[in-house]
């Protein structure tokens, strides 16, 4: 698809589709709003009649017009006193869906400018078209391209924000690739394939990258890291990907990544109906999401340097599988007691978090579909967000409205982590059933000594069942825009 950030106006504009963004003030219809309907004909009222439209969020409807417009279509925005990027995000993917199914090559679309900000209004637009066009077709047998793709795009009354559409593709790129990892299966991405990526990022894009084999993971102590390792035939890779910025770097900052290409929970197998074992592949998500904002910062390019992290592996059954009951000594000296297996996620955080931790940033922050107690407790459409540190809370917050992804701060209620206490070791790796997520945050806590901290829970969104907005059924590249606008909010 090609983008263009267009000087022309929906009175001037000509193709296949022009779509208008309609909010609930704006009707009826006065202003460039009526010129426009001068323009068709009065069809454009015609067609909020016939439609009893009311420009409700996430509405639409279309008409046919004639030859400089081919077919006209409204999109409703809302209450315009509600309209946020993400509502301008979520109404570019309706528009650009629409003009698929009604077999448009070209599409023009005009919004209002949110916040005074044409630059964010471009980005967002762009972001919502491209996601929504996505597909991941790489294991259909089925590849047929329709006879009419849609390629132009233009953003009337933008002209002078390409800018803003080079951002809006790095991010992208980044999300489609978070999106690709989670999507793929385990035989395809494993924590070879996953070091590979990495690698290919750090090629591309100038990035350096350090790849920790077993032996070396064994020299650093990483026992709860590869305690987790043990069961699988396939190496575990921790990886470890760098950018550096031209010139000194205004802040310092690691990501670091859930990196379990597949979860069979171990000896304690997942096992019945709601396991989800199934769906096992995409316990990489956080991994996914942390490569998919390198690509999109080592393109963007902030001033600010990243270090993005993964311990990966598989957790496997088999003779060398670690038991219910082992103990194992995390990097810190920390000692494990592992009682359910199924908990091998924070097992393989705890080793990470230690490395960033020494790393010298001004603050981290790890993703991981750590939870189903977080599902339970956030359903599907939201992260839950962990951090002792309030600005740091504050800032991605404030990332994620902006980038469109729901979060939830979520208690880190300090005497439940006696739930976690051993007999035998420093702590055991999960705590009662309630409250199961804040003890996991509290787990991992465990392993921070200096560094402003957050933990995001992504169980429930870095994957969905249904179509929603530019979010098709499968994988969402969930993290990968908040985790890119807190970097660019801290450049």
């Amino acid at each position: 698809m090609k983008f263009v950030a267009s000087d022309k106006s929906c009175l001037t504009w000509s193709g296949d589709c022009l779509v208008v963004g309609l909010s609930e003030e704006s009707l009826p219809l006065t202003g460039l709003l009526s010129e426009l309907n001068e323009r068709v004909s009065g069809l454009l009222q015609e067609l909020i009649d016939e439609t009893d439209f009311k420009a409700k969020a996430g509405s639409s409807a279309v008409i046919r017009v004639g030859n400089d417009v081919r077919k006209l279509a409204i999109v409703g925005l809302g209450a315009s006193e509600d309209l946020k990027l993400e509502s301008l995000r979520r109404a570019a993917a309706a528009a650009a869906k629409l003009a698929k199914r009604e077999k448009c090559a070209s599409l023009g679309i005009s919004f209002p400018i949110w916040n005074n900000s044409p630059e964010r209004t471009t980005q967002t637009i762009a972001e919502g078209v491209t996601l929504a066009m996505h597909e991941d077709k790489r294991f259909k047998s089925d590849t047929d391209a329709p006879k009419v793709v849609l390629s132009d795009i233009s953003l009337l009354d933008l002209v002078g924000y390409e800018a803003a559409l080079e951002t809006a593709a790095h991010v992208c790129d980044g999300v489609i690739l978070a999106r690709e990892l989670v999507a793929a299966p385990p035989n395809v991405v494993t924590p070879t394939s996953m070091a590979e990526t990495a690698a290919d990022i750090a090629k591309e894009h100038g990035l350096t990258l350090k790849v920790l084999e077993q032996a070396e993971c064994e020299e650093l102590g990483m026992g709860a890291y590869l305690g987790v390792a043990m069961a699988s035939e396939m190496p575990p890779k921790f990886i470890h990907l760098t950018y550096t910025p031209e010139g000194t770097p205004k802040r310092k900052l690691a990501l670091i990544g859930k990196g379990l290409t597949f979860d069979s929970g171990g000896l304690n197998i997942k096992a019945g109906a709601g396991s989800m074992i199934e769906l096992m592949k995409m316990d990489m998500g956080g991994a996914a999401a942390v490569l998919g904002a390198a690509k999109a910062i080592a393109q963007i390019k902030p001033d600010v340097e990243v270090h993005f992290i993964s311990a990966a592996t598989e957790n496997m059954i088999s003779g060398h599988a670690m038991h219910p009951g082992d103990i194992l000594t995390a990097s810190n000296g920390k000692t494990i007691e592992v009682n359910n297996t199924d908990a091998e996620g924070r097992l393989t955080l705890a080793d990470a978090l230690v490395y960033a931790d020494k790393l010298g940033v001004d603050a981290m922050v790890d993703l991981a579909t750590l939870t189903g107690a977080c599902i339970v407790a956030l359903g599907n459409d939201l992260a839950g967000l962990f951090s002792p540190d309030d600005e740091l809370a504050g800032a991605l917050a404030n990332a994620s409205e902006e980038a469109g992804e729901k979060l939830w701060r979520m208690p880190m209620e300090e005497k439940y982590f006696d739930g976690l206490k051993s007999i035998v070791a420093d702590m055991k790796n999960t705590g009662p059933r309630p409250g199961g997520s804040i003890t996991a945050a509290l787990f991992l806590k465990q392993f921070v000594k200096d560094t402003a901290w957050a933990h995001l829970d992504i169980a429930g969104p870095v994957w969905s069942e249904k179509d929603n907005a530019y979010n098709n059924p499968g994988a969402t590249g969930y993290g990968v825009r908040t985790l890119v606008q807190w970097i660019l909010e801290s450049n």
